[in-house]
């Protein structure tokens, strides 16, 4: 074999132990990454909550990272805070009720299914028509569910809050009154205890409205019971037509007396709203 021929021969020997080792080493160091790997799956199957703090730690940091790219923080859910549904989801009367309202208080319909159905929900527990809940909160609040009157009313239902703490315990605090459920849920416990002392709607709406002493209720269960009776038409299927949006209630009487006059007060200071009725 000549010299040039053993050159050749040397370098592909070498080329062939060379790429052998190459192949050895990459197949241990996969063989090592499976082993790892391997080690990982059965460390977080047995132990879950290393397994949960790891995937929220991922989800923080690509939280982060998306953050970054849009230039302002997010909340993936958010959304389970909001009061609102799909209308279409509704049974058919309800999904009427709550297209008219919308249409009528120019509010967006997603919010008003829920209250709409809360409003049936409740109203079937008390025994209130749910029309009558809905017409309530039309009047008081026009559904602006951070309504606040000049004597302190909160809320869709326009409840005194400072008078009726206690009404909002179970829902966390007074807080609560802004949350629109919680205060509806509250609004109609309220106007449930004023029929049933005042013994009639009517009776019960001048309670509402702390007038249940005077000669006049500034129109008040009027406009209430009127638009009551356009929603119950609304929830029958007829077609009624859009009139203008009442004035609040709150802009009613002014020097209401309590059913019940309490010593001097901050509550009784604010008497011309049901909500002081704290007697109730």
């Amino acid at each position: 074999m000549t010299a040039s021929g053993k050159l050749v021969s040397g370098v592909r020997t070498f080329a062939a132990d060379v790429t052998e080792g190459f192949l050895e080493i990459t197949h241990n160091s996969f063989a090592l990454i499976g082993l790892a790997v391997a080690f990982i799956v059965i460390m977080l199957t047995a132990r879950p909550d290393l397994r949960q703090a790891g995937e929220e730690q991922l989800m923080t940091w690509l939280q982060a990272r998306q953050a970054q790219v849009l230039g302002m923080a997010i909340e993936p859910g958010a959304s389970e805070r909001a009061t609102a549904s799909n209308p279409k989801d509704l049974p058919k009367e309800q999904a009427a009720v709550a297209f008219w309202l919308s249409k009528k208080y120019r509010v967006a319909p997603e919010p008003l299914a829920v209250l709409v159905a809360e409003a049936y929900d409740i109203g079937a527990q008390a025994k209130i028509d749910p029309t009558l809940i809905l017409a309530i909160m039309a009047i008081e609040s026009s559904f602006n569910p951070f309504a606040q009157s000049a004597v302190g009313a909160q809320g869709l239902m326009q409840v005194m809050t400072r008078v009726h703490t206690d009404k909002y315990q179970g829902f966390g605090g007074h807080f609560a009154a802004f949350d629109p459920v919680s205060n509806l849920r509250v609004g109609v416990k309220v106007l449930q205890e004023c029929i049933a002392r005042a013994g009639s709607l009517e009776g019960g709406l001048r309670f509402y409205v702390g007038a249940a002493n005077q000669a006049d209720d500034g129109g008040y269960a009027a406009k209430v019971l009127a638009e009551h009776f356009r929603l119950r038409q609304v929830a029958g299927g007829r077609a009624v037509p859009l009139a203008p949006p009442p004035v609040l209630s709150t802009q009613a009487p002014a020097q209401a007396i309590p059913v019940a006059a309490p010593p001097a007060t901050p509550a009784a200071a604010a008497s011309d709203k049901v909500a002081l009725l704290s007697d109730l």
